[in-house]
């Protein structure tokens, strides 16, 4: 056949450390139908500071793909919530080959067509808190590209016509491919008239959705006669792909026909005709994609040497259970986004007769559902049962509906099918189910009664059970219950729903708590983070007893909002908001870098100097929520202003030096008891907070670094002189000249004012 290429490519993205699903990093990609090969290439590389990270160490990449929605993953061996059915899906993991780079290749032969998703993520770290900006931190970028191959021009078998074919020597295979539409019970695929050199060296695959495999349903023709393979139960609305494979090693030319029968199951007694001239009779698309295929409401294309279509009688044989019964649809109600509520007509109760099962269908949009968790509910009413022993049973499948061929089974699942089983009795008369990240399309939900005896199952009689039926989709399971957080997370045109969980607990729901942490250490940790704040008590006192009225109220903010902050932040069940988080947080912030910056000035003592010094403290608190409001957790909102008020106090303090020809402050105890003491605590606050914290010890290494900001505060902020008589007015010499007056205690920076005299120096 002819094939054509299609190249699919995706930005690079920075890859996570995985913590929960809203961590990872998605991709979605389309594969067309006819595909025969899917080939991913995975590039990923790393980047520190802007250029390729060769220092940055190797960690392993781990690379999920499912098809029909994204991967239900599970790195840290969670647990699920209950009744929750869990998804497969493949999974890849990349080493590095190179310093900086390194490519993984995925190939799927025959790959089913539709949407396909890669989740990718970085291994579980140690949580360490890292301040933004204080090194360049590693990333790991992720890309992958997407090649695929598909065929064109594949021939279509129309129901009940026989296609001719001559396979040449040269030739291994021939491919076709056939539609199914709704209520079909079985596809029957027949190889007539083989001719070869060695009688018929054929094999006969057959395949849903795409081309067969080497371990798809496969009959061998030389050991078969007739060579007839039949598909039970077979996929609603989608392709079945017919692949006539020559041995190997068979000479000369192999000739034969081939033809496909459906068995319409909503008319038992009725095969499909040999050909219906309309689209709307068969359901199936309106063009098919073939060179030389027969449009539908044509007239069959004249026949050829190698290819003759005609209608043939087929016999089938038709049993009572490829019977299928009517299929009640479902009305759709969108409340939101992930949150669909499914009505049944006349419902929600439901009538199961013992007769016959009751089945209902569930649409799920492609792409737009399945992001979230379908949730299917069933509740028997115990008073329908009238006192007999009745045991509803729900089998929910995707793309066909699975109803027992027997009045007694109660499996949910074939040889090429699996479904999900439910059941509901007297004893336990609620069942739940829960699918994260469903596939899209038709699921189907056939609901029997069955009563139990002593020999197992029997078919009940005149008893009609009532069951009330729940069915709807929503962003998580039980909203991530009170330890998490639901997040709508997007990835470009896809929108997905995945749970953040808090304090210790882990799962897809939130509910695994094999690391939660208890009542009492979320308290202690709560009590720790805004208790330690009360060490801002002093500095206040040391600060109205100096003087310092603005500096002590700047205190009493920072005090106030990074108590309640904390209180607010907590990620358990303590917790405590007076306001919005978002106002809380500013506001703490913003007092914990106003009390570096309001210290730091008074300590620069610029009240002589600058007779405006107060334009400085509204310039601080202007310029700091300037910053806060761009970037708050940025190394520069802490650093920047630290440095500038260091700044003007070095060049103050400078000042004082030169115009005095002697070191300021000038007593040696200033030094040794105050200043130094007070910028070596300050010192070790910054390097645990830069340094040491994490998530695990952050609730009492950050209490530690409030007593130790504190602390410093309380030995940095300078005294303030009082003077012990009131001075007035100095007399002024007549004539020209100029009068200086020196405050010798404030030049000379003493800790207690009454310890000297104020003596005014004037000089004219």
């Amino acid at each position: 056949g002819l094939f054509v290429t299609d190249y699919f490519t995706r930005t690079p993205r920075k890859l996570s450390p995985f913590r929960s699903f809203a961590s990872i990093e998605l991709f979605h990609f389309h594969i067309p139908e006819d595909t025969v090969i899917a080939v991913w290439n995975l590039i990923t590389f790393k980047e520190q500071g802007g250029t390729f990270g060769d220092q940055c160490p190797d960690r392993s990449i781990t690379v999920y793909f499912r098809s029909g929605a994204p991967s239900v993953i599970n790195p840290l061996h969670t647990h699920f919530p209950r009744d929750t059915a869990v998804p497969g899906s493949f999974a890849l993991t990349l080493t590095w080959t190179l310093p900086n780079r390194t490519t993984g290749v995925f190939n799927v032969t025959s790959p089913l067509p539709g949407d396909w998703f890669l989740a990718a993520h970085l291994p579980k770290d140690e949580g360490k808190i890292s301040v933004k900006g204080l090194y360049e931190e590693c990333q790991y970028l992720f890309q992958p590209q997407l090649i695929v191959q598909r065929l064109v021009n594949i021939a279509v078998l129309y129901p009940g016509h026989v296609t001719e074919q001559s396979m040449a020597p040269h030739n291994r295979s021939c491919l076709y491919k056939v539609f199914v539409p709704s209520y079909t019970s079985r596809v029957l695929v027949e190889v007539l008239r083989c001719r070869g050199a060695e009688g018929c060296p054929l094999w006969l695959r057959v395949r849903a959705k795409a081309p067969p495999l080497h371990n798809s349903t496969t009959l061998d023709c030389r050991e078969h006669t007739p060579c007839q393979l039949a598909q039970d139960l077979p996929f609603w609305q989608h392709w079945y792909y017919v692949l006539v494979e020559k041995h190997p090693g068979v000479p000369g030319t192999v000739s034969f026909q081939v033809t496909v029968q459906l068995t319409d199951c909503s008319r038992p007694s009725l095969a499909r005709p040999p050909f219906l001239p309309s689209s709307a009779s068969m359901n199936m698309p309106h063009s098919f994609g073939s060179a030389g295929g027969l449009a539908l409401g044509d007239s069959p294309p004249p026949t050829s040497l190698n290819d003759t279509k005609h209608p043939v009688p087929i016999p089938v044989t038709l049993h009572t259970e490829e019977r299928c019964w009517p299929v009640r649809p479902t009305l759709r109600n969108e409340l939101d986004t992930f949150s669909v509520h499914f009505y049944i007509f006349f419902g929600p109760n439901v009538s199961v007769p013992p007769d016959r099962p009751a089945v209902f269908v569930i649409n799920l949009l492609p792409v737009l559902d399945s992001g979230g968790v379908l949730n299917l509910e069933l509740r028997l009413n115990v008073s329908s049962l009238c006192g007999e022993n009745v045991t509803v049973f729900g089998c929910l499948n995707h793309g066909v509906p699975l109803t027992s061929g027997d009045n007694t089974s109660v499996t949910c699942e074939t040889e090429s099918l699996a479904g999900f089983l439910l059941s509901v009795n007297a004893t336990a008369s609620l069942s739940r189910l829960r699918i994260p990240y469903p596939q899209t399309g038709s699921w189907y939900l056939s609901l029997r009664s069955l009563c139990a005896t002593e020999h197992g199952f029997e078919p009940c009689t005149n008893v009609t059970a009532e069951v009330y039926l729940r069915a709807y989709l929503s962003p998580c399971i039980n909203d991530c219950g009170i330890y998490g957080q639901c997040k709508l997370l997007r990835t470009n045109n896809y929108l997905y729903a995945a749970c953040e969980c808090k304090a210790g607990w882990n799962g897809w729901g939130c509910t695994d708590n094999a690391e939660a942490f208890s009542y009492g250490f979320q308290l202690l940790s709560t009590l720790l983070l805004c208790l330690s704040n009360v060490m801002f008590v002093p500095p206040v006192a040391i600060a109205v007893r100096s003087h310092y009225l603005l500096e002590a109220a700047v205190y009493i903010f920072t005090m106030f909002f990074s108590t309640f902050y904390h209180a607010c932040d907590q990620p358990g069940i303590v917790v405590f908001c007076i306001m919005e988080y978002d106002v809380l947080q500013f506001c703490d912030f913003l007092g914990s870098l106003m009390s570096v910056w309001v210290t730091v000035i008074a300590m620069a003592r610029l009240q002589p100097i600058v007779k405006q010094a107060s334009v400085l403290y509204l310039l601080g608190a202007m310029l700091l929520s300037m910053a806060l409001q761009m970037d708050r957790h940025g190394l520069w909102n802490l650093l920047g202003p630290s440095l500038f008020a260091l700044g003007i106090m070095a060049v103050a303090w400078t000042a004082r030096t030169i115009r005095r020809r002697h070191c300021y402050p000038p007593t040696w105890k200033r030094w040794a008891f105050y200043l130094c003491p007070g910028a070596l605590i300050a010192a070790a606050a910054v390097l645990l907070y830069a340094f040491v914290e994490t998530e695990e010890n952050y609730f009492y290494i950050h209490s530690i670094w409030h007593l130790l900001i504190a602390g410093s505060v309380g030995f940095l902020l300078p005294p303030r002189a009082k003077p012990s008589r009131r001075l007035g007015p100095l007399p002024r010499r007549k004539g020209c000249g100029y009068q200086l007056c020196v405050n010798e205690q404030e030049e000379l920076g003493l800790v207690d004012p009454a310890v000297a005299s104020i003596n005014s120096i004037c000089t004219s």
